[in-house]
């Protein structure tokens, strides 16, 4: 693998304002400005309740509330402006599981996020942040704590000069706020099985809970790879997992090694790493080090590579390549596959046909795969993704079947 590779919450206070659609916010010390967000398509991270729970933090309402899965970790809400918008103030309200620690951010692509805003002082309540600078296409609340069961935003509002964007049409029985492509692997039990079926190329079961402990040396050129998803030494991932598992826990087993993983960082090289595989297998038993491995692999890997899918429009399967395709070779990486197959098709949101995007984009990835001697099996894609595709399951709906290096899987 290589480098895989948060705003306060909106609501206004006074009920006057709420009883009638916001179009124009004028502040004392501020210009008026467009409301850029009102119903506006949204994707989230997880949530607590079924259905398009995520479009309630644009949908005006007070009283309804997007309520995001948990533990908190990061957690995030996305509006889809419609086009690239500048912001000048952004307003968020948050219900009782506020966020101490988030940022607010923006997107040309929905995959790399630049902060307008970011605090660790979250108090809760209504946040008006004003004289923002910044632009983007989508705009991010990103929760960032690392303890609680979840986030409560009621209200998610930023403005900006504008022109708004004309409404986006919904599909039968969705909500206008929610693309279809928005539930793929946002459903907890899709998510499951994406990281199911990479543990079966990653480490050769379904059973990925029992991976926080693997490490070894593959001859692959990236040093020690490990984990849950194949952290390694040489890339720079496994050296973000041991020094966000010492800033949550500054005395465990890995944090004496962390000069070391610094210095053999882009190397195969073991130097200094005497002792290394066994501290890891101790710390895999400690749960704070599971849960810093899980959200790690979900930040540099999961976050990004499915906001980029969902941007696209292609649903679960399609979201699952592109994840699969970040975990091998990082997120720089799905972005290089995926210009390669924009020369051969379009995506679904470029009015393409879903099929043959994700058709063009595992020819891509395989090619990418065959410029590596380490990554010449290509079954991963051939046996297992294509598998599916050519089976038209864009949903991922189980039951599955697929072949990874010859071995039998089933979910």
């Amino acid at each position: 693998m290589g480098i895989r590779a948060k705003s306060v919450a909106l609501v206004v206070g006074v009920a006057a304002v709420c009883m009638v659609p916001l179009v124009i916010s004028v502040t004392a010390d501020a210009a008026p400005d467009l409301l850029l967000t009102r119903d506006r398509p949204v994707l989230a991270s997880s949530t607590k309740t079924a259905g398009v729970a995520g479009r309630f933090a644009v949908d005006g309402d007070m009283t309804t509330t997007w309520l995001s899965g948990s533990p908190a970790g990061s957690q995030w809400l996305r509006v889809d402006l419609g086009r690239s918008q500048r912001i000048t103030r952004v307003r968020v309200g948050w219900g009782p599981e506020f966020a101490r620690s988030y940022a607010v951010q923006v997107s040309d692509d929905g995959a790399s996020w630049t902060d307008l805003y970011r605090t660790g002082g979250g108090d809760g309540g209504t946040d008006d942040l004003k004289k923002l600078s910044g632009a983007g296409r989508y705009l991010r609340v990103l929760g960032t704590q690392r303890d609680g069961t979840g986030y409560a935003l009621r209200d998610l509002r930023a403005y900006g000069p504008g022109p708004v964007a004309p409404a986006t049409e919904s599909a039968p029985g969705t909500s206008l706020a929610v693309p279809a492509a928005a539930a793929g692997l946002a459903q907890a039990a899709k998510k499951e099985l994406a990281f199911k079926l990479v543990s079966s190329a990653e480490n050769s079961t379904v059973a990925w809970r029992k991976q926080f402990g693997y490490i070894e040396d593959i001859g692959d050129g990236r040093g020690y790879t490990a984990g849950i998803v194949g952290f390694c030494s040489g890339t720079s991932d496994m050296l973000a997992v041991v020094t966000e598992y010492t800033r949550r826990k500054p005395k465990n087993v890995l944090a004496r090694y962390l000069p070391a993983l610094r210095t053999v960082d882009g190397s195969d090289s073991h130097a200094g790493l005497s002792g290394y595989p066994a501290a890891w297998r101790t710390a895999a038993a400690d749960p704070v080090f599971q849960k810093t491995q899980e959200d790690e692999r979900d930040r540099m890997y999961f976050d990004p590579a499915v906001t980029m899918a969902s941007t696209d429009g292609v649903r679960a399967l399609g979201q699952f390549a592109y994840y699969d395709a970040a975990v091998m070779h990082g997120v720089s990486g799905l972005r290089g596959i995926r210009s390669a197959a924009l020369r051969k098709a379009k995506p679904p949101k470029q009015g393409g046909d879903e099929i043959k995007w994700l058709s063009a984009f595992l020819d891509a990835r395989v090619a990418e795969m065959k410029k590596e001697e380490a990554h010449s099996d290509v079954s991963r894609v051939t046996t297992a993704q294509r598998v599916f595709l050519k089976a038209g399951n864009l949903d991922l709906n189980t039951p599955l079947s697929w072949r990874v290096y010859g071995d039998l899987f089933r979910a």
